[in-house]
Formats: C-alpha cells, structure tokens, sequence
C-alpha cells in the first residue's frame, strides 16, 4: 500500500494535474480506441492552456470540489467538481496510469463527492474504463451509454430554421434559465469556459428558447425548452459546420440528436456514458464532457 496523502488542490497543482491528466487519458484511449477511428494524440498546447484556464476558474468558484493526490513521487491522481445549485458535477478525475486499482480514486472521489452532500442531483461524463465506471456505479450513478455523430455534413441535406442568432452577453440569464429547468442548475460562471471553446448562439422560436456553443467543428453543449427548438439549433450548429463536424455525448433520452445529425450525413458511434444520480438523463440536452 502507499502512503498517499488527499487534500485540496491549490494553483500550484494545476499544470501537474494537466499533464498527469493527459498521460492518464492517452494511455486509456489507447487501449480501448476502436481500431478504424482515428488514432489517440497527445493534447495540443492549445488544448492544455484550455484545460488549464479551466481549472484554474474551478478553483476560483469551487475550490471545495477540487483536489489531488500526492506521495512522495509527487502527484498521483487528482479529481475536480463543481456546483451549479442543486446538481453536483464532476469534471475531471485521473489517477497516474499503472497505479490505478490502490485506492487512491476512490479516496478521490470521495473528498469531491462530499463537496456536493447537499445537492439533489449529480452529473457525470465517463469513458469506458471499467474500473471508473464500476466506482461511479457504487457511488449511485444510474450509467447511461453516449453516442457520437461525426463526419462530413451533407450539405443538400441541411434544413432551412429561423429563430436562430448568435448570442450576447446579455443572454447568459436565458441560457441559464434553460439550463436550470433541464439539469438542475445554469451554468454559470461555466460560461466563460464555454465561451473560450465556442462561440454561442440562442434560439427563440415559436416553440421555445435555447443555446448552444458550436466552433464549427464541434458542438460543445446545447439545451433547449423543447425538442423542435433543440432541432433548430443543432441545424444551424450543422450549416455553419466546416469539412468535419463531432456531435459528442449523446444518450438514448436525446434521439432528436440522432435523427437530425444521421439525416444531415453524420455517422454514430458509441463513446462512455453518462452518469446521472437523483435525475433522468437531461433532454433536449447535449452536454459537455467537463462543464456538463
């Protein structure tokens, strides 16, 4: 057994827990990466400076849901999570590929876990790993399959909406209230987050109000009153897509996700699940793998 140590992540810890975080999720999408998808990489340095912009905020917001694991090696696992009013959310959770089954994620996850005691609901993103999914099976998560959709949209396919734009600032409120009748809770400061991966658009139709964050090459979230809204939406995010365009973390509850991507060319595939507890999957919901 080692002698690990769990406390409360600081600043300090961010750029290690970054870099275990990438070793630990390269190692696992090389073992269980389906032979004809696209070989695992490494994290751009783009992408860390994003990970790490996005931790950095948890710990400003939620320094209660974030800590790390250390011996005397140094860092050996991390977690962070957050709170957006009743639901509680993982985020991120590693332990240093060739010690994971010790104990140390379950001590992990249970210092982030008691951050949201009180909320009524939580979320989670999981990959395939069996071992995280088995402990967030023991923690009361209900797990349910994610899909994606990928590929080159098929552009005779797309269908004309209206009541779509980009969003503003002043939007935020909306897209919270949205957010808060889906899932528990707005997002937030988690916005800001959002917005440094995509851009934002809001729907108002006839039927009801939406959002979503798109860059052109992926959808990074999208919420919605109603199933017609949230079509509207992932249309626009369709047209407005360059050569190649990801719809990730899709359950079953979302099949309007699937009927639109499938019809506008897309292909599906299988990828983790989704981890809730206290609630049903979110729909019309597309969630983001980290800010949920």
């Amino acid at each position: 057994m080692r002698d690990v140590e769990i406390r409360r992540m600081v600043a300090d810890d961010v750029p290690v827990a970054e870099q275990l975080s990438d070793e630990a999720f390269f190692e696992l999408d090389q073992r269980t990466t389906p032979r004809d998808w696209p070989a695992p990489q490494r994290r751009t340095p783009e992408h860390s400076a994003t990970w790490i912009s996005r931790t950095r905020r948890f710990l400003e917001h939620d320094p209660g849901g974030c800590w790390v694991a250390e011996d005397g090696s140094g860092t050996v696992g991390f977690a962070t999570s957050f709170v957006r009013e009743r639901v509680w959310c993982l985020a991120t959770y590693a332990v240093r590929p060739g010690l994971q089954g010790a104990g140390i994620g379950r001590r992990l996850l249970e210092a982030a876990e008691g951050y949201g005691a009180a909320c009524s609901a939580g979320l989670l993103s999981a990959s395939v790993d069996p071992r995280a999914v088995r402990r967030y099976w023991r923690s009361g998560f209900d797990l349910h399959p994610q899909m994606l959709l990928r590929g080159t949209v098929d552009r005779q396919r797309l269908e004309t909406v209206a009541g779509v734009r980009e969003g503003r600032p002043d939007d935020v409120p909306l897209m919270d209230r949205v957010a808060r009748d889906i899932r528990g809770g707005g997002h937030g400061p988690d916005h800001a987050g959002l917005a440094e991966l995509a851009r934002p658009l809001v729907a108002e139709t006839a039927t009801g109000r939406g959002f979503a964050y798109t860059d052109g090459t992926r959808l990074a979230v999208l919420a919605a009153t109603d199933e017609a809204t949230a079509r509207a939406l992932l249309w626009t995010c369709l047209a407005d897509a360059g050569p190649e365009y990801l719809v990730p973390h899709v359950t079953a509850a979302n099949q309007w996700a699937i009927d639109v991507a499938l019809t506008a060319g897309l292909e599906l595939a299988q990828s983790g699940y989704l981890g809730v507890r206290g609630m049903a999957p979110p729909a019309p919901y597309v969630h983001n793998g980290a800010l949920l």
